[in-house]
């Protein structure tokens, strides 16, 4: 009774809910790799757990992952006596960058500071795929003043994100 009650505690007061049948999964899988290791006397691939226990690769991987630990971004990985280096210092994201973000609202602002007409003529012509001709005879203009417009309104874009 009394391990019963400190595998619940433990269940339950994980940093994580992972379900039963999730965990049940896991251990079925550590139990194939055991067995496999003990055999082959190597780590088993997921491909030897699949078909050792019957389980799909991708619901083993899942089910390995759901019970692991989970690790602060900022846990050292490793030190060279001084200074450590993070987890967070390893991972990043170069695509979102705070860099970018304020890009991005700085583009946004100057796209809404243009009138109503220039923003669907560059919204047909650059998020659309429109030619100059096409969104002339869509708005009902000629090419010349499609081209002007766009010009234009492009040109107060750049001066307001160089600004």
């Amino acid at each position: 009774m009394i391990a019963g009650e400190l595998r619940r505690f433990l269940r339950d007061h994980s940093a994580l809910r992972v379900s039963r049948s999730m965990r049940d999964t896991a251990y079925k899988v550590l139990q194939a790799k055991e067995k496999l290791c003990a055999e082959t006397g190597r780590e088993p691939t997921v491909e030897e757990l699949s078909a050792a226990t019957g389980i799909a690769r991708r619901e083993i991987v899942f089910a390995l992952d759901a019970i692991c630990e989970p690790v602060s971004l900022y846990e050292p990985v490793f030190g060279d006596g001084g200074e450590s280096a993070c987890i967070m210092d390893q991972i990043g994201d170069s695509r979102n960058t705070d860099e970018h973000w304020l890009e991005q609202i700085a583009l946004e602002e100057a796209i809404g500071r243009l009138s109503p007409r220039e923003r669907h003529i560059l919204s047909l012509r650059f998020c659309d795929g429109r030619t100059q001709m096409e969104v002339a005879r869509q708005v009902g203009i000629s090419q010349a003043q499609v081209s002007r417009l766009e010009k234009g309104a492009i040109g107060r874009i750049k001066k307001e994100l160089s600004a």
